[in-house]
């Protein structure tokens, strides 16, 4: 019975500390939706101003995995609010319904490289990661095209 009540004070305890640092103006972690296109989106502070950031998006014609690295530089005069820039890279993979969409692309693998400038703002005093960005892509393998179409508001869960 002590060992069960032990557990649980140090379980308040450390879910105490998550939720206090979740609440500041930095966090480490984030779990989220980014809108247009919808892709869910995780991101993670490697360092103070390094982040990786990886978005899953899903179609009915098959899904896109893409991966960013970010370089994040605070905006003076703004507690929580950063910019930030960096690269990263996508595959795609595509069903059958995407090539009778599309009959110029006859391959169903697409990979490329991407580019990411935006803004991020974590609330202070909420769990809560607001970023706004563009996300351009150049696809290499399968189709070849730039897409400067991407990117959008991505709302997350801090912690």
């Amino acid at each position: 019975m002590k060992k069960i009540f032990l557990l649980g004070i140090v379980s308040l305890a450390l879910s105490q500390i998550t939720t206090a640092q979740s609440m500041g103006s930095n966090y480490q972690t984030a779990v989220g939706v980014k809108l247009y296109p919808t892709a869910l989106s995780v991101k993670h502070f490697t360092s103070s101003n390094k982040a990786i950031e990886g978005l899953g998006y899903f179609y009915n014609d098959g899904f896109r995995l893409t991966g960013l690295y970010e370089l994040h530089y605070n905006i003076n005069g703004v507690e929580g609010l950063r910019w930030y820039i960096g690269p990263g890279a996508h595959i795609g993979i595509w069903n059958d319904n995407w090539k009778t969409k599309y009959p110029d692309r006859n391959n169903s693998v697409a990979i490329g490289i991407d580019g990411v400038l935006g803004l991020d703002y974590k609330i202070k005093g909420a769990p809560l990661n607001i970023s706004f960005d563009w996300q351009p892509s150049l696809n290499l393998i399968g189709y070849t095209y730039f897409e400067a179409g991407w990117g959008g508001l991505a709302v997350r869960y801090t912690f």
